[in-house]
């Protein structure tokens, strides 16, 4: 059975979304090793395919600032893959922030229960963008004028700053963005691991002298004990919603609970959610958004807050 349901936020400048999976998938960070010439072959030309790759989107092998502090929260994976390992020192829980895609691919509480989902396809490599996690959907959520979900997950991400319990990125325009979307901007998505929840905040500014519009997501992935198990709550009662499964091409509809449960195939686009809350009573843990905040200057800033507890 698959759930797919996509969280809007009211207007047409910021967007939440939620991608469920039944399966509990472990972050896919850890490669095989090649045991053989034609292993050895293969990794030459897979390495060689993602030079190319980046080399296109106008970044190289590291996209980091140089410091100790970054230094030392920085890791690599078995394909040679960047990312941040943040350790909680009392409760031992952990996050993973890949700097590909600016990408969480896990975070584990105190308990030892993975909130976060890797597709077991995913290519770890660098060859592709990440497949799951919380991706990046920037400046433009699904089809549109530019490539589908925009172009935040394609790209190197810079480290700002990062501590054992917390890591900034940032992602400013380049050759390759400009290509698609000729404006100035400045991306910055904070991870902070406190005890007992991981908090991430999405913070967009217009660097330049004219607005533009956009669109923001998360395209979340999550390990969820059963699809029986889940309930999404919010300000679902009386919004319309798009059914993609229903009609030809999809229909319009509106919702008349408070809270979803699964009990089919769901392929759903749902405005002006600003609040959803999705409960696993499996596991007992609880994913939130508190908060989507526009500020002023024409609205070229907005916040994002996500809260898994």
């Amino acid at each position: 059975m698959k759930l797919t349901l996509s969280l809007l936020a009211s207007g047409a400048l910021s967007a939440s979304a939620f991608t469920g999976s039944p399966l509990a998938f472990a972050p896919a960070s850890v490669s095989r090793p090649s045991t053989t010439a034609l292993d050895a072959s293969k990794n030459k030309l897979k390495i060689a395919s993602r030079t190319k790759w980046a080399e296109s989107r106008g970044f190289g092998s590291a996209g980091v600032a140089e410091s100790e502090g970054v230094a030392a929260g920085l890791m690599t994976n078995a394909d040679g893959l960047e990312y941040v390992k943040l350790v909680h020192p009392d409760t031992g829980a952990t996050s993973e922030v890949y700097l590909l895609g600016g990408v969480v691919t896990s975070y584990v509480d105190g308990d030892g229960q993975e909130f976060i989902a890797v597709r077991p396809d995913a290519k770890m490599d660098g060859s592709k963008p990440i497949s799951g996690g919380l991706s990046h959907c920037w400046p433009q959520f699904g089809p549109g004028e530019i490539q589908q979900h925009g172009f935040a997950r394609n790209v190197n991400w810079t480290v700002k700053s990062v501590t054992e319990t917390s890591v900034e990125l940032e992602m400013a325009p380049s050759d390759y963005t400009k290509e698609m979307w000729d404006k100035e901007f400045l991306c910055t998505f904070s991870v902070d691991l406190e005890a007992d929840q991981l908090s991430t905040k999405m913070f967009v500014e217009n660097k330049g002298e004219e607005s533009f519009d956009f669109q923001a997501a998360l395209h979340s992935y999550f390990t969820v004990s059963a699809l029986e198990n889940l309930e999404i709550s919010g300000s679902f009662e009386g919004k319309e919603f798009l059914n993609k499964l229903a009609g030809d091409g999809g229909e319009m509809q509106t919702e008349e609970r408070s809270a979803i449960t699964i009990t089919e195939e769901y392929d759903r686009v749902y405005k002006g959610i600003n609040d959803p809350v999705l409960k696993d009573a499996g596991t007992g843990k609880t994913v939130s958004v508190v908060g989507v905040v526009m500020f002023p200057k024409g609205l070229s800033q907005i916040l994002f807050i996500y809260l898994f507890s």
